[in-house]
C-alpha cells in the first residue's frame, strides 16, 4: 500500500511495534507532521482490512489503539515506490478477559493474548509477508500460537494457522473468539486459566400464606424504635386469640376539653363527680378525660352519667363499692 508521503521517515524498521503513544521512534515524537502521517497510514490500512473481511465499520483506527490500549506490528518494504516505501500490512493484538469453554463443557475464565486484526495487501499475499509478520510477534511477545484467542479470525486466516501451525482442532464457543485445544491442554498456559466456582444448587421454596407475606412487608416497612409510631392493636374477625382493644382507641369519638365552669358551684360539682368516679373500679386510657366503667366507656362524665354506670347491668355481678353519701 503506496502513501504520497515517505514511509521510511516514519517508520525507520521493517517490522516497528506501535502501541496507545503512536511514536514508532524518538525522530517521530518530536515531528507533529510525522505524527500526522503515521496516524493517517493506520487509519487506511484499518479501512482496507474491514473492507477484505466485508465488515461494517473499521476494528483498526488511530483513536482507538490509543483508548484501547493494544499493540499493533506493522511491515513495510522500503525499496517501493523509487526509494519512498510502501506498507505491507499490519497485526494487531491485546489482551482480553474471556470466558470460554474447554472440550467438556467447563466455563473457564482467562486473559490471553488476542489476535483482533491481521491484514496483508492483496497484491502482496501469499509472498511470505504474513508468516514474516506473525512470527516477530511470536518471538517479540514470547507466546505459541496455540496459547492465544482469535477474534472472529476469516477462513483465510484459519487457512494460514493450519497450514504453518498445525492448529486445526478448535473448541466451538459461544462468542466471536475461537480456541484450539491446545489452548486448554498447554501447561504454561493453565497460570492463566481459572475455572469459574461451580453455582450453588437452588435450595427448595417453601411457600407461605398471604396472612404472613403480609406481615413480612409491614415488617420491612415499620421503621424501628423509637422512630416507629405508636400503633394500637386492632381487633381483627380471623383471629381466635386477640389482645383486647385498647381503650384510648375509640374510633367513634373523639376527645374534647371539658369545660369548666366559672360559677361558685362549678367547682364543688366536679369535685363531687370526681369522688363518685373515684370511690369505683376504673381503668384510665392513654388519651384524657376517657374513663371506663363496666362496659360503658364516656369522656365526659356527670352525675347522672355516674348514676348509669353504677346502676347494675343484667347478667354481671354486683359492684363490690358503695357510692359516698352527700353530707
Amino acid at each position: 500500500m503506496e502513501f504520497p508521503f515517505d514511509i521510511n521517515q516514519i517508520f525507520t524498521e521493517r517490522i516497528s511495534f506501535l502501541d496507545q503513544n503512536l511514536v514508532a521512534d524518538r525522530w517521530t515524537a518530536r515531528r507533529p507532521d510525522l505524527q500526522a502521517n503515521l496516524a493517517t497510514v493506520i487509519d487506511e490500512l484499518g479501512r482496507a482490512s474491514a473492507k477484505a473481511q466485508q465488515l461494517t465499520a473499521a476494528v483498526t483506527s488511530a483513536s482507538k489503539l490509543q483508548s484501547q490500549r493494544h499493540q499493533l506490528y506493522l511491515l513495510k518494504d522500503g525499496e517501493c515506490s523509487g526509494g519512498r516505501g510502501a506498507v505491507v500490512g499490519f497485526l494487531k493484538v491485546g489482551h482480553k478477559k474471556l470466558f470460554l469453554l474447554d472440550r467438556h463443557g467447563v466455563h473457564v475464565e482467562a486473559e490471553p493474548l488476542c489476535v483482533l486484526d491481521f491484514y496483508i495487501a492483496e497484491n502482496l499475499q501469499r509472498h511470505g509477508y504474513g508468516l514474516e509478520l506473525f512470527d516477530f510477534m511470536l518471538q517479540h511477545k514470547n507466546v505459541e500460537p496455540g496459547r492465544m484467542a482469535y477474534d472472529r479470525p476469516s477462513p483465510k486466516l484459519l487457512s494460514f494457522l493450519e497450514k504453518h501451525y498445525s492448529l486445526t482442532q478448535n473448541v466451538p464457543q459461544v462468542n466471536n473468539f475461537v480456541v484450539f485445544e491446545d489452548f486448554f491442554f498447554n501447561r504454561a498456559a493453565a497460570v492463566q486459566l481459572r475455572k469459574t466456582p461451580p453455582k450453588k444448587p437452588d435450595g427448595e421454596i417453601k411457600p407461605y400464606s398471604l396472612m404472613e407475606r403480609g406481615a413480612v412487608r409491614q415488617e420491612q416497612r415499620t421503621p424501628p424504635w423509637p422512630f416507629a409510631p405508636h400503633q394500637s392493636p386492632q381487633r381483627s374477625g380471623s383471629s381466635q386469640c386477640s389482645p383486647p382493644l385498647s381503650v384510648g382507641l375509640s374510633p367513634t369519638r373523639a376527645p374534647h376539653r371539658v369545660s369548666v365552669s366559672s360559677s361558685p358551684g362549678g367547682t364543688r360539682n366536679q369535685s363531687r363527680q370526681s369522688a363518685l368516679i373515684g370511690g369505683g373500679r376504673e381503668r384510665r386510657s392513654s388519651q384524657p378525660n376517657l374513663v371506663a366503667r363496666h362496659s360503658l366507656y364516656s369522656q365526659h362524665m356527670d352525675s347522672g352519667a355516674a348514676g348509669l354506670l353504677d346502676r347494675r347491668l343484667p347478667g354481671l355481678p354486683s359492684p363490690q363499692f358503695s357510692l359516698p353519701c352527700r353530707p
